[in-house]
């Protein structure tokens, strides 16, 4: 049922953002050197690594480090980064990793493939045996906002309580979270 809603979920949105899709990516193109696309290396289901993409939000030169380990993020960011960031426009490319099975749309966050901390405590907690979501319990509870063995401690309450009702639920407290701007840092 679950992969059932994702298809269905993710065609629908592909549909709905297909404009917004391409202008977000000319706009990328316009305004900053580099790719439109950033595809970075994630931690799905059972710790397998995996490419994720995303609209490029920060300059070429940046390091691959979490967001939150940048001594002044702000900095990296391209001229429009802040904007997608803030919208989660930048997000929507993953609905393509949605769309062939290496994610699914609610579920723990993806870690960055160098978070190992983040890593070790999701398979201490037995939560690397999900898939990675667009967005999850975490996410609506604070997203940037959340510290890490808080967000674990999400992953293993949705863990225990997943189900379709529950899911649905994520994804209208998601959109709500989107439209509000809430908990985003950068």
């Amino acid at each position: 049922m679950k992969r059932v809603l994702d298809l269905l979920v993710t065609l629908v949105a592909l549909v709905i953002f297909a404009i917004p899709m391409i202008m977000v990516g000319l706009a990328v193109r316009f305004t900053s050197r580099g790719p439109i696309l950033y595809w970075s290396d994630r931690v799905g289901r059972n710790n397998v690594v995996f490419a994720m993409p995303k609209f490029r939000t920060m300059r070429v030169d940046t390091p691959v480090l979490p967001t939150h380990l940048l001594q002044d993020p702000a900095s990296f960011l391209t001229p429009i980064g802040s904007i997608l960031r803030k919208s989660s426009l930048d997000e929507l490319p993953q609905l393509w990793c949605v769309l062939i099975g290496d994610m699914s749309l609610v579920g723990p966050r993806p870690a960055l493939h160098n978070q190992q901390d983040l890593l070790d405590a999701r398979t201490a907690a037995g939560v690397h045996v999900l898939l990675p979501g667009l967005t999850g319990w975490a996410q609506v509870n604070g997203r940037d906002e959340v510290p890490m063995e808080v967000k674990v401690g999400y992953d293993v309450e949705y863990l225990r309580r997943q189900s379709f009702l529950f899911d649905v639920k994520i994804l209208f407290l998601t959109f709500w979270k989107v439209v509000m701007v809430k908990d985003v840092a950068h």
